[in-house]
């Protein structure tokens, strides 16, 4: 087993700077490939179709992060969980896409991961305009409505094919979006980072002042920093008192991927099996996911970027993100062929 840790590790040694669930991925994939017990331990998805467009050209991935408290199956969070989570009341049924990252795979080069801001406004596929992070949660409400109308009452029947329209519906408003296909989807709920965190120990961080806020659980003092689970996840929920709001908290999601591929790096074999059980409890992956193949194709680096906005509005009563659409696009077909330099390797980065 140890040979097999090592293997792991040598692959996630080559995913610097890779988003959390391709590191998640890569992780599972090297393990299921040794472990059969735990192939068909994942749930699977069929949001994306044999009629969805693909790629031309490379892979894209859409990761999306959910911030609903519960489980994959729409059962309540034990409460003992949610105190160790310090996560709190809200949302517990909530189904925004909070985290919204599209992988871009190329034939050849290091692979880009994108950071689309959750609160940019754009056409939703269900019609209308709207928080791009709603497009799931407005269409599960409405494709359950629709078969309890039908008569349909069995909650996780209901449950499950709310999500899955909600899938749908979220691959494609990023994808007219964007105006790139998807050709894969990986979905994981707020308590995977919990999962991940714990199941490493926690993780190494810095930041540049001390932060607290009451809402998300933060209170930190400036410097380097280690964080325990629940503290990581009060690390990446903060938006109230960071200079950037929302884009202050994708800095923070891309500093806690630089953690976690870091302690992977010197991780033990209890780590790798912790990885394996949390995929199978907080992971959805589109069926056509070969996990295998993905791990094994994956490039030696996969670096980082956000999608530009263009400031804010208040329209509604809500606050948005203003986009301009030929930029965003623009700015997806650069980084597509051109990513963005490496992060120097010297220490932990410090963020806001």
């Amino acid at each position: 087993m140890q040979a097999r840790g090592a293997g792991v590790f040598l692959v996630l040694t080559r995913t610097a700077w890779v988003t959390l669930s391709a590191v998640l991925l890569v992780t599972s994939a090297v393990a299921w490939s040794t472990v059969s017990a735990v192939a068909t331990g994942v749930e699977r998805s069929y949001a994306i179709t044999a009629d969805t467009p693909r790629s031309e050209s490379g892979r894209n991935v859409l990761v999306m992060g959910l911030t609903t408290r519960l489980d994959l199956h729409g059962e309540p969070l034990p409460d003992d969980v949610l105190r160790r989570m310090q996560a709190g009341e809200s949302d517990r049924g909530g189904y925004n896409a909070n985290t919204l990252i599209l992988l871009h795979i190329p034939e050849t080069g290091p692979a880009v991961a994108m950071s689309v801001p959750r609160d940019n406004l754009v056409p939703l596929s269900s019609g209308g305009e709207g928080k791009i992070k709603e497009a799931y949660g407005r269409a599960k409400i409405v494709e359950e409505d629709r078969l309890r109308a039908a008569g349909t009452h069995d909650k996780r029947e209901l449950e499950r094919a709310g999500r899955e329209a909600g899938r749908r519906a979220q691959v494609r408003t990023v994808s007219a979006f964007l105006n790139q296909p998807i050709d894969h989807l990986v979905e994981i709920s707020l308590i995977g980072f919990f999962h991940i965190a714990e199941g490493l120990g926690g993780v190494d961080v810095c930041l540049r002042h001390p932060t607290k806020d009451p809402l998300s659980g933060a209170d930190f003092p400036a410097g380097p920093q280690h964080l325990d689970a629940a503290q990581a996840l009060s690390f990446v929920r903060q938006r109230h008192g960071l200079k950037d709001g929302d884009l202050g908290r994708t800095r923070r999601q891309q500093a806690f991927l630089s953690a976690v591929t870091k302690r992977l790096r010197g991780a033990d074999v209890t780590a790798v099996q912790a990885m394996i059980d949390m995929a199978k409890q907080d992971v959805v992956l589109d069926a056509g996911f070969d996990l295998v193949e993905f791990a094994a194709t994956l490039p030696a680096e996969v670096r980082f970027d956000t999608l530009p906005i263009e400031g804010g509005a208040h329209l509604g009563g809500l606050d948005v993100n203003k986009v301009d659409q030929a930029k965003v696009r623009a700015k997806v077909t650069e980084l597509a062929t051109a990513p963005p330099p490496p992060p120097p390797d010297d220490g932990i980065p410090c963020v806001d």
